[in-house]
């Protein structure tokens, strides 16, 4: 057959092409596995702000009363607030798997915060600034990296300089370092927790695919063997009802032969249906003979099979039931070619010729996907006799 009287059968999609096994759409992502904030997870958000007690201490201590008690309800006002923001991003990240918050609302955040840290520092000095832990905290939960890393190092600098600027603010120093590792700390949490969420979508895509693949499977087998099985027993009880009154005997073998297949094919979707349905080329080429005999066509099939590679015997089966079921459906041939070679099978017959594409089975979706599956690759086209040629080479 030349290569412009072929065209080859792709399936780029893989199974989830197969016309009866369309790809489940993707399901909303249950909640993202992290843990709720309750009890315990409360008070591990909530114990870092023990730190701002040094800060209520000092402004307590401030003989200033005005400006010691303004720190001190700004460094209450500040505890509420964070603790707030902070369990409020920590629930929407475990329902939607998002580490930022919603842009307004984390601006706003840290302008809060930003202003309460400006009420606490007059009256509690140095120790005011400890609040820059968890203003570089937030912004690292509450923006992307990159604005989250500008608004921390701004901090830092901005307090590192503080403390050389500023008389009296020289232990500064240790308060930028500490806000670096709470940024540090942040950003590495947030950044697991983005990671256990792409790894839950991948499962879920896995588990959607897999349902997919099984699907298309399940499909390809329930297709190929009742098509064939079918086919035959479709034959034979024409057969049988044309000689039933001129041989009656010849007859009753052919009802016979119709039972034992009905039989054989419910076994078959047994088997298929519990994945242990095995298929041989020689069981194949037998059946084969069966059938084109039942119809009519004279079988022109190989004797023996011992050169194909056992790994592709099972294919090569499914390509003769498939080349062979089209023929006894479709061709309106005298004689069908079977032609089996270590690498690759070919059926052909002397009928009609190809069809459109546009009209051509599921089967031929099937055969691509399995022959897909070992590097193959089908052909369809006219064969040297005139009419249909299925080929599979790997």
């Amino acid at each position: 057959m030349s290569t412009s009287q072929q065209d080859e059968v792709r399936d780029g999609s893989g199974a989830a092409a197969w016309e009866g096994a369309p790809v489940p759409p993707r399901e909303p992502l249950a909640p993202l596995a992290v843990p709720r904030m309750r009890g315990s997870g409360y008070l591990f958000a909530g114990v870092w702000l023990l730190i701002l007690v040094q800060t209520v201490e000092d402004a307590w201590g401030n003989p200033d009363r005005r400006l010691g008690t303004l720190s001190i309800l700004a460094t209450l006002a500040f505890g509420v607030t964070y603790f707030l923001l902070l369990s409020r991003g920590w629930g929407r990240m475990r329902v939607a798997g998002r580490l930022e918050v919603a842009p307004r609302e984390a601006v706003l955040g840290l302008v809060a915060l930003s202003v309460l840290t400006a009420l606490m520092v007059p009256g509690a000095g140095t120790s005011g600034f400890n609040s820059v832990f968890f203003l570089c905290a937030y912004a690292a939960f509450a923006l992307p990296f990159r604005q989250a890393a500008a608004v921390a190092v701004s901090l830092i600098v901005l307090v590192a300089a503080l403390g050389r600027v500023v008389p009296g603010w020289d232990g500064l120093e240790g308060t930028a370092i500490g806000a670096f590792f709470a940024t540090a700390a942040t950003l590495g949490t947030t950044r697991l927790v983005a990671r256990g969420h792409q790894l839950a979508v991948a499962r879920q895509d896995l588990a959607r695919l897999a349902v997919a693949e099984e699907r298309g499977r399940f499909s390809r087998d329930l297709h190929d063997l009742l098509g064939h099985s079918l086919t035959v027993i479709t034959l034979k009880a024409e057969l049988a009802g044309r000689l039933l009154d001129t041989d009656p005997a010849r007859a009753r073998a052919e009802v016979a032969d119709v039972e034992r297949l009905a039989r054989t094919a419910l076994s078959d979707v047994r088997a298929a249906l519990e994945g242990f349905r095995d298929v041989s080329l020689g069981t194949e080429l037998a059946g084969a003979r069966q059938a084109l005999a039942a119809a009519g066509i004279t079988a022109q099939l190989p004797g023996t099979v011992d050169e194909v590679d056992p790994e592709l015997q099972e294919l090569f089966g499914w390509v003769v039931r498939e080349g062979v079921t089209n023929v006894v459906r479709h061709s309106g041939a005298r004689t069908c070619w079977v032609r089996v070679e270590p690498g690759g099978v070919v059926v052909a017959d002397d009928g009609t010729g190809p069809r459109p594409a546009g009209e051509r089975g599921n089967g031929l979706a099937g055969l691509a996907v399995r022959a897909q599956a070992v590097g193959g690759a089908v052909t369809v086209g006219r064969s040297e006799h005139g009419g249909f040629e299925l080929a599979v080479r790997v």
